[in-house]
């Protein structure tokens, strides 16, 4: 990775971003001795403009910024640094320098709950509910989404809230499970719903199946 610290007088912008919930924490800036370091101890450190020396985030605190990853930009001039915070990133005790929570967007456990699932299907390791599925096929696969859609329905109609998040639930895993037999992703469903968003879509959709070009 070459990065070009003689542009800003040998600085570079680091904007730090949680790992997991992928939030922005804050901004800082580093010369090539405070990369090396970084890059050294897995504890994100920094280039301090004020007090003209080098600080590691945390080092007083505790509250470290541990290193995942450093990505350099398309030119060559600023830093995305992935990191694994140990409590609130600002100074001022807040989780980011902009005053927000770094609280993750529950829809995002459904690409790591994807990926999962796909480690599954790649290890079959024994003992594992994913495993068995995988190993009674698609048909059973299958009839167990139904199973499931059923019982959402019943707590839909006669059931609780807390009841039909549940049983939602389980209709959600098995229906990841299901498009993962097939090859497929959560996310191939997302595009498609995506796709529909567009306002124009059911006219475009009704002009290819009177073109003959949908199946």
């Amino acid at each position: 990775m070459k990065i070009d610290f003689e542009k800003m007088g040998g600085l570079v912008p680091a904007i730090v971003q949680d790992a997991v919930t992928k939030n922005v924490l804050m901004l800082g800036f580093m010369n090539e001795e405070a990369y090396q370091k970084t890059q050294a101890t897995k504890h994100v450190t920094f280039w301090s403009r004020t007090r003209q020396t080098l600080w590691t985030k945390g080092e007083t605190s505790g509250n470290f910024l541990n290193l995942v990853s450093m990505q350099i930009d398309c030119d060559n001039d600023t830093l995305l640094v992935k990191v694994n915070p140990v409590g609130p990133t600002c100074h001022k005790g807040t989780d980011t320098c902009w005053g927000d929570d770094n609280d993750m967007n529950p829809l995002l456990f459904l690409t790591e709950l994807q990926d999962f699932i796909n480690k599954r299907k790649a290890e079959m390791p024994e003992g594992s509910y994913t495993t068995s599925l995988f190993n009674k096929g698609i048909n059973k696969i299958a009839q167990k989404v139904g199973e499931e859609a059923l019982e959402t329905v019943i707590e839909a109609t006669n059931g609780t809230d807390e009841h039909l998040v549940y049983e939602a639930s389980d209709l959600l895993y098995h229906l990841l499970v299901l498009l993962t037999e097939k090859g497929l992703r959560i996310e191939d469903v997302a595009a498609e719903l995506q796709k529909r968003h567009d306002p124009n879509w059911d006219k475009q959709r009704r002009e290819a199946k009177a073109a003959g070009t949908m199946k």
